[in-house]
Order: C-alpha cells, then structure tokens, then sequence
C-alpha cells in the first residue's frame, strides 16, 4: 500500500480574486510510483470530454471549463469526489469549509467584504441526484481497485493575505511554494514509512525545491535525484518528490486543479455579484490583468465610497 498525492493551483496570472492551491491525497495498492489511477478509474473517468451523465472527465481545467461551456463539468467531477469523503456542501461556505486544511484554520486574514452575508447555493449548474449516482458507481470502482480517496484539502489566499506573503518573499513564485509546500505537510507525514509519491505542477518555472523543502521540513534530509526544465525529482524518506510541466496528465493532479478552479470560479461569481450591485451595468471580470485594469477603473468610485483598500482587492503582483 502507498499514497500517491497531487497538487496544484488556480488564479496565480489574475490580479483579482483568490488564488486557490489544492492537493488530492490517495491511498493505492503495491507502489504509487507503478499504479496506474487512470486505469483503475477508467469505468467511471477519463481525460477525455463525456456526454454520459454518470462519467467524468477528470484533467486539466483549462480542458474542462470554459466561460462557454459553463461549470456542470467541473461541478460534476468536485462534488462527486467530495461526496466520497462524506462531504455534500450545499453552499459555497460549506463547500470552503469541508475543503479547509490546517493553515487555512490557523489562518487570521479578514473576510473580504464581497463574502460578508453572502452565499452561493450548490450545486450551481447540475442536479444534487446525479452527484449520489456519481458517486456511487466510483465508489464501487475504488472498491474493486482497492483504492481510497483519503482527502481533498484546499488554501483558498484571499489578495490581502497573497500580497503580504509575496511582501514577505520578496518574490510571487516563491510565495506560491510556500503555499504549496505548507498545503502539502498539512496532508503529508515524511516521517511515515509509508511508500509515497507527491506530484506537484512547477512553479513559476523554478527548477530548484531542495531548499524551500528543507524549509518546510525541518532540516530533514532533502536528496536531489535531478533537476530540469522539465522535472525536478527529490526523495524524503520513503517519499519521492516530482515537480513537473504538464503534471495533470497524473490523475491526482488533474482533479486538484478542478477543484482550485471550481472554487475560484464560485469565488470570483460572489465578487462579481457584490460589485454589480454597487456598480449598475458593470461588466463582470474573470479578474486577469488587462480586463481587471478596466475593471478596477469602472469601480473606482464605488470602492472609495465603500472605503475599500487597493490592498484588500488588488493582488499587486
């Protein structure tokens, strides 16, 4: 037995809105490093688009959500994973809290003033029976497989609290590791026996984790087993560490980047809403640099008025 983790992040390029980094944790059966969770998936999910109701395509966001296409897919695919950890959130405030890790908690940035006294019901776009009947046929198929879904834990970084850790770093892409690494010891154990592999998309392009690991861990022993472009490969223990371009073409990768964007782009509908109704006629935003510029100009009355701060509502890097 061994657990095969993965982990990656939504809203990093954006200006406005929350960055959103989530890690998917699993529990398979002989080597992490040989099993393949897309096989022991295959009757319930795929990478591939899917018209039948009670499948999933589980990859990369950017291949399952457009503005166009809505979020039913994405919808799909997060609530039923979470319904196999007893979890059926039926708002996004309970959707934030069911997802919450152990930083989040310890956490104390202020709510932003779009989230005070105002929800999202869920789900959003599909009907709460098909996640039951979802989530029963993938349970029955990790049975058969012999494998768990043990958690799904998200640090949903509010732009007040991302631009005092990138203050602190001096660096975005640092910043994002320290994120990333933080979420990551909030699900993982390097001091557990337990055969483990971590996949993690790069950050930033940075080639070089042994000293931000060595950070997070407490001066353990961090070994390099090689660093490029590509990968960058390190072991802990019984753990190996992989940072990779393209790393949701691995199964645990590719659900954690559905659920970051899921809950970003519930996140960024609440912002929306909030501004809309201090801003008649005002065009939403997805929150990226150049429309968030134009943005931040058609609400720049509105949030004087509302004595909200640059520092509050923009992400300055």
């Amino acid at each position: 037995m061994g657990l095969l983790i993965g982990m990656d992040e939504a809203g990093y390029g954006p200006n406005l809105g929350p960055l959103v980094v989530t890690a998917t944790v699993w529990e398979v059966p002989g080597s992490p490093r040989e099993f393949d969770l897309w096989a022991a998936m295959a009757d319930v999910a795929s990478q591939a688009p899917t018209k039948e109701p009670l499948r999933l395509q589980i990859a990369d966001s950017k291949q399952v959500y457009s503005p166009g296409k809505g979020l039913a897919a994405l919808e799909k695919s997060v609530l039923s994973a979470l319904r196999l950890l007893g979890h059926s959130p039926k708002t996004l405030a309970e959707l934030s809290e069911d997802l919450k890790s152990e930083i989040s908690s310890a956490a104390t940035d202020q709510i932003p003033p779009w989230q005070i006294g105002r929800d999202l019901p869920l789900p959003n776009e599909i009907d709460t029976s098909l996640i039951g009947d979802i989530a029963t046929k993938w349970l029955d198929c990790c049975r058969r497989a012999n494998v768990t879904l043990r958690a799904i834990r998200s640090e949903i970084v509010s732009p007040e609290r991302f631009n005092s850790l990138v203050r602190e770093c001096d660096n975005k892409a640092l910043a994002l590791s320290r994120i990333s690494l933080n979420l990551l010891r909030s699900v993982w154990n390097p001091d557990d026996d337990l055969p483990t592999l971590v996949i993690c998309d790069k950050h930033g392009g940075r080639n070089r984790y042994d000293d931000l690991l060595a950070e997070v861990l407490d001066d353990r022993m961090v070994f390099a087993v090689g660093e490029s472009r590509e990968r960058s490969v390190y072991r802990v223990g019984s753990t190996e560490l992989r940072f990779q371009m393209k790393a949701e073409a691995n199964f645990p990768v590719a659900l954690a980047s559905l659920v970051c964007k899921y809950v970003r782009e519930l996140s960024m509908q609440v912002f929306n809403q909030f501004w809309a109704e201090h801003v008649p006629g005002l065009k939403p935003t997805a929150g990226y640099p150049v429309d968030a510029a134009r943005f931040g100009m058609d609400i720049a009355e509105a949030q004087q008025r509302l004595g909200i701060t640059d520092d509050v509502l923009w992400r300055e890097r």
